[in-house]
């Protein structure tokens, strides 16, 4: 009868499972992207860039200007000279044709810039969220299936005291089961500790109190991915924001060198003037009023080199921006090489855990408890036999969480979903 008593008592752990209420990822991860300050300090960035391409493509105000001309002294009459006038004049820069247009343009590469930076951000934090999600999700599961252990051997520490008050058991298997027992409490401690901390990361990027409650599902159904590093290159070069805005940035340079160069024609300046013009005394004989227009040319000479010097840096820009590139993709080779090494590793050790020992620990269990059963073996090992079976289940789940946790860094690099 005890023994039966220990039977049900497994079987019905074993099957038990607790539900949660789901919770989507999606949701989170929009979430988290509306109320991000890193985002919205890109967003201020965007619209500081929005605005600064006006700022330098316009030309400058006019200047109107008033005064006398040729006025005597110590007389001061402005009828007395012939040259004597009131003038007012109006005068207006304007750059070498094409220049204005060639900076707005190159302020317009500020604009892509940022917004690639955006995007770059958006795909860092949808990655950290959905790390730190699937990690909590481990962590939850590590404590459900220890909590489903340590359940068991409460209820089977019951039977194994009663069991020794009638001489049926050692006063050493006792020991044992406490001993299991107070592992299992002591690591579920533990795990609590855990999953608080990966609650607070979770929660840090939601703007959330960091012990606020959140709901989670359980690990999506695993896809093994079948790429190279080629592929992968590809991808990211198509897709990645960082690898972009690099490539933005050496445009802008590129730009930026095109309006250094109208540094070498001239600028100009269009002025008119208009001279007022009294009766001269005595005499009373009237004077014309006069008009003057006036242009002025810049003489480019580039004293000390100094439009040439600026040419030149623009050229190393492009030049370093250009292997700023070549750096980035090199390391993002590395980092594909290593993560498909990984991904690789652990496919072959989940389909080794579903297709062997998984298969196997089951087996064990379930046989363990028939022998026990009929009195073959020691109820000792029928625990061994389930924590042998929890333990490996744990270590699949494990092992799951940590391909999606790939995937997703993987998904960040290449700056699209695989």
């Amino acid at each position: 009868m005890k023994k039966f008593r220990i039977l049900l008592i497994i079987i019905t752990i074993s099957i038990s499972s607790s539900f949660a209420q789901n919770q989507s990822l999606k949701d989170l991860i929009d979430i988290a992207l509306q109320v991000s300050p890193e985002l919205k300090m890109y967003e201020a960035i965007i619209n500081a860039s929005e605005n600064r391409i006006q700022q330098n493509s316009n030309l400058q105000n006019p200047m109107i200007s008033f005064g006398v001309m040729s006025l005597p002294v110590p007389s001061l009459a402005f009828n007395k000279e012939m040259m004597t006038a009131k003038v007012i004049g109006l005068s207006q820069e304007f750059p070498f044709p094409g220049m204005l247009s060639a900076k707005e343009t190159a302020n317009k590469m500020d604009v892509e810039i940022a917004r690639q930076q955006y995007k770059d951000k958006s795909n860092e934090i949808i990655k950290e969220l959905t790390q730190s999600y699937y990690e909590l999700i481990y962590v939850r599961k590590e404590i459900e299936l220890t909590e489903k252990s340590r359940q068991l051997m409460k209820q089977i520490l019951e039977v194994v005291r009663s069991m020794f008050s009638v001489a049926d058991a050692s006063q050493q298997n006792v020991f044992r089961v406490e001993l299991e027992l107070t592992k299992m409490s002591e690591m579920i401690a533990s795990l609590k500790s855990e999953e608080a901390e990966q609650l607070s990361v979770v929660n840090s990027l939601l703007l959330r109190d960091p012990a606020a409650e959140l709901e989670t599902d359980s690990l999506p159904k695993l896809g093994f991915i079948q790429v190279n590093v080629d592929e992968l290159i590809s991808k990211a070069e198509m897709n990645r924001p960082f690898l972009k805005g690099i490539l933005n940035a050496e445009e802008k340079a590129k730009l930026n060198q095109t309006v250094a160069e109208y540094d070498f024609y001239p600028m100009f300046r269009l002025s008119a003037q208009y001279a007022f013009r009294e009766k001269l005394q005595p005499g009373g004989m009237p004077q014309e009023n006069m008009i003057s227009v006036m242009l002025d040319i810049t003489l480019p000479l580039n004293y000390g080199g100094k439009v040439t010097a600026m040419v030149e840096e623009t050229k190393s820009m492009q030049q370093m921006y250009r292997q700023q590139y070549t750096a980035s993709v090199q390391m993002l080779r590395r980092e594909f090489g290593m993560a498909l090494a990984k991904l690789k590793s652990l496919k072959e050790r989940i389909e080794l855990i579903e297709r062997g020992s998984l298969v196997q620990a089951k087996e064990n269990f379930s046989s363990a408890m028939t022998a026990y059963q009929v009195s073959e073996i020691d109820f000792m090992n029928v625990i061994e036999a389930q924590n042998n079976l929890y333990m490996i289940e744990k270590n699949l789940y494990r092992l799951k969480t940590d391909y999606l946790k790939q995937i997703a860094e993987l998904e960040f690099l290449t700056g699209t979903k695989l």
